[in-house]
């Protein structure tokens, strides 16, 4: 089958208020570490704060990576789309979990789709023919309902 017949049996949906509970849940996880971690275990600044250096530094990047990218590879979802039960697919509308590349490229965009509220996310996903954001978009992945995909 071409890629439009298989993206054609999927309904994809803007879903953004689950895709923002989504986000919303794994990144208070990943932000919920990385402040512990700073506050146990960095070192006061001459600005007033704490910095985390060395090794323990690269903790908070390790955390992030295993929590957005090892579970979508892993599992098929993040914490967060578990929980509002959507999954990211391929584009082409195969239902297997995503490859290292394809999620690592969707999540390394997180930042700016997340930029001021996520603006730039619903923008993109209210705009784009398969509710894409601009992660979406570089990894060539689309997010659907769970209960949407066929085994």
């Amino acid at each position: 089958m071409s890629e439009t017949k298989l993206t054609a049996k999927i309904k994809t949906e803007p879903n953004i208020g689950d895709r923002f509970v989504a986000g919303l849940v794994d990144y208070i996880i990943i932000y919920g570490l990385t402040f512990f971690l700073i506050f146990t275990f960095g070192e006061p600044n001459d600005k007033g704060g704490y910095s985390l250096n060395g090794l323990p530094a690269l903790v908070p990047i390790i955390f992030w990576l295993i929590m957005t990218v090892g579970l979508e590879i892993g599992f098929g979802a993040t914490i967060g789309n578990s929980l509002v039960k959507l999954k990211a697919i391929p584009k082409n509308g195969m239902n297997r979990k995503l490859t290292f590349g394809e999620s690592f490229k969707r999540h390394l965009l997180d930042p700016i789709d997340m930029f001021f509220f996520g603006l730039i996310a619903i923008v993109t996903i209210k705009n784009t023919d398969k509710n894409q954001r601009l992660g979406d978009i570089w990894g060539n992945t689309i997010v659907v309902r769970t209960e949407n995909l066929t085994v």
